[in-house]
C-alpha cells in the first residue's frame, strides 16, 4: 500500500458507514465489511475513546496488515452521526520488525518469553503497545500512546539501589532487570529494553519487553482489603487521571478553558486518591507484627539527591528551590534503600508544600558517632511545640482543614525510620521554619 491518507466514518454503533477504497480494503483484510463493526482493533479503540470523551482524539498506532505493519497517525472526530476517521500512513515495514534504524525485540530477549512489548521514542513517550496483553492487564492502549512511559510504570530501584532504565537513558545503552509496578493495578513487572536509533544514527528511544513478576513465596500476601483496593480502585482511578490529563492538556483539540480547568481538577483529585491508597497499603504493611526492613549499606547522599530530583518539577511549580549542595559527599547508612527514599521524598514533599515562594529548602548530611543524619530544612511557617508530637500521629495534621495530604505521611515515615533502627525528629518554632532529621545507623 502506497503511503497515503485514508478516510472513513462509523455510525453511533461503531459500524462502518462509509470509507474510501483504501480504507475499505484494509478493513476487509482485517475481516470487516461495510455496515458491520469496524474490524481494525487499534482504530476501533480510538473510535470508542473519541465517542466517550466527545473530543478529537489523535494517536500514533501500528496496524497489523498481513505480513506487514503499518505505522499510522489516526484522527477520530466525533459528531452527531458517529465518528469521522482520518488515517495517515507514515511508514510500512515487515511484521515483527522494529521501525527503521531500530533493533528487533529478539535482540533484547526472545519474543515468546516476554509477557508484552512496548516502544518509546527519544523522550520516553509510548509509540507502541501490544494491545492484547495491555487489555488483560487493565491498560488503555489508546490513552497510553503518545504519553510518557511513567504513565504506565512506576520505576523502582533494583537491589543495588540503581535505576537501570534511567542509567541506560543517560548512557544510551541497553538495559535489563528494571523493577517496576503498573500504574493502574500495582502489579509488579520487570522491564528490559534495546536502544533504537533514528535515521541519523542518534538515540531514538527503546524497544522494550515487560515480564510480569512471579509472586515471591517469602513475601506476605496482600490482605483482602489491599486486593480490593488494587483491583477496584487503582485501575479506575488511573484511567480517570489519564483521560482528565488528556482533556486538560488540549492535545486532542481545542477546548473551552473552563472545561480544561475542570479536567485538571479531576486529575488532581484522582492523584490525591491514589496517594491515599498507597498510604493505606503502607499503613497496613508497617503495622503487621512481621514487618521488617533490610539492613544494607546505602549511600544516604545518593538517596537525598534522588529524592530531590523526583520532586524538582513540583518545587519549580511551587516557586521554591531545593539546595542539595550539602549532599555531595558519600555518607553510608544501614537500612533499606527503597524505604530510605520513601522517607526522604515525604520530608522534601512536605517542605515544598509549606515553604514560601522564592525560598530554598536545604538538604544537609552529617555523621555523629555511629549515626548518619539527613536534615531537610525549610523557612516556612514553622510548627508550634504543642503540635510537634501530634504531627507524627496517625491521620494527624497541623491544620486538618488545609487541602491535600492524608495525615499518614509522617506517621509512616517515622515507623519506617524506627524499623531501620533509626529515628525521625523535628526541630521547629512558629515563624522559624522546620527542620526534620532522619537518623540511621551509620555504615
Amino acid at each position: 500500500m502506497a503511503l497515503a491518507t485514508l478516510h472513513a466514518a462509523v455510525d453511533r454503533h461503531d459500524r462502518l458507514a462509509r470509507a474510501d477504497d483504501a480504507f475499505a480494503a484494509l478493513n476487509a483484510r482485517a475481516g470487516g465489511r461495510h455496515g458491520a463493526l469496524l474490524a481494525i482493533p487499534q482504530v476501533a479503540v480510538l473510535v470508542r475513546l473519541a465517542r466517550r470523551l466527545r473530543i478529537l482524539v489523535s494517536r500514533a498506532v501500528t496496524i497489523a496488515d498481513g505480513d506487514r505493519d503499518l505505522d499510522c497517525w489516526v484522527k477520530a472526530m466525533p459528531d452527531e452521526t458517529g465518528v469521522a476517521l482520518t488515517v495517515s500512513l507514515l511508514r510500512e515495514r515487515a511484521a515483527g520488525h522494529a521501525r527503521a534504524g531500530a533493533a528487533t525485540l529478539a535482540e533484547v530477549t526472545a519474543p515468546e518469553d516476554a509477557d508484552w512489548t512496548w516502544e518509546v521514542d527519544s523522550e520516553l513517550r509510548v509509540t507502541r503497545l501490544s494491545l492484547d496483553t495491555a487489555a488483560r492487564l487493565g491498560l488503555d492502549p489508546a490513552a497510553a500512546l503518545g504519553r510518557p512511559l511513567s504513565r504506565l510504570f512506576v520505576l523502582e530501584p533494583d537491589r543495588d539501589g540503581t535505576m537501570p532504565l534511567l542509567d541506560a537513558l543517560t548512557e544510551r545503552r541497553d538495559f535489563a532487570d528494571q523493577p517496576a509496578r503498573l500504574h493502574g493495578s500495582g502489579a509488579r513487572v520487570t522491564l528490559a529494553g534495546h536502544v533504537r536509533l533514528d535515521s541519523g544514527g542518534g538515540f531514538g528511544g527503546f524497544v522494550g519487553a515487560a515480564y510480569v513478576a512471579a509472586p515471591q513465596s517469602a513475601a506476605p500476601q496482600l490482605r483482602p482489603f489491599d486486593h480490593r483496593l488494587d483491583t477496584l480502585l487503582r485501575g479506575a482511578l488511573a484511567r480517570i487521571i489519564a483521560d482528565a490529563d488528556g482533556i486538560s492538556a488540549g492535545g486532542d483539540g481545542p477546548l473551552d478553558s473552563h472545561y480544561a480547568d475542570y479536567a485538571a481538577d479531576i486529575a488532581g483529585a484522582g492523584r490525591h486518591l491514589l496517594g491515599l491508597i498507597d498510604d493505606l497499603v503502607d499503613l497496613e504493611a508497617i503495622e503487621r507484627e512481621d514487618f521488617t526492613t533490610e539492613r544494607a549499606p546505602v549511600d544516604l547522599a545518593d538517596v537525598a539527591r534522588r529524592a530531590a530530583a523526583l520532586l524538582s518539577a513540583r518545587a519549580t511549580e511551587a516557586g521554591v528551590t531545593i539546595d542539595r549542595s550539602g549532599c555531595e559527599n558519600e555518607l553510608i547508612a544501614l537500612g533499606e534503600f527503597r524505604r530510605m527514599l520513601q522517607v526522604a521524598v515525604n520530608l522534601i514533599a512536605n517542605a515544598v508544600r509549606y515553604a514560601p515562594r522564592d525560598s530554598a529548602i536545604v538538604l544537609s548530611l552529617r555523621r555523629e558517632g555511629g549515626r548518619a543524619l539527613l536534615t531537610v530544612a525549610d523557612v516556612g511557617q514553622g510548627i508550634a511545640a504543642a503540635d510537634q508530637v501530634r504531627i507524627f500521629g496517625k491521620f494527624e495534621r497541623v491544620d486538618p482543614g488545609e487541602p491535600g495530604g492524608s495525615g499518614l505521611g509522617l506517621y509512616i515515615a517515622r515507623r519506617l525510620a524506627e524499623a531501620m533502627g533509626g529515628t525521625l525528629t523535628v526541630d521547629s518554632a512558629p515563624g522559624d521554619g522546620a527542620r526534620f532529621t532522619l537518623t540511621l545507623p551509620a555504615g
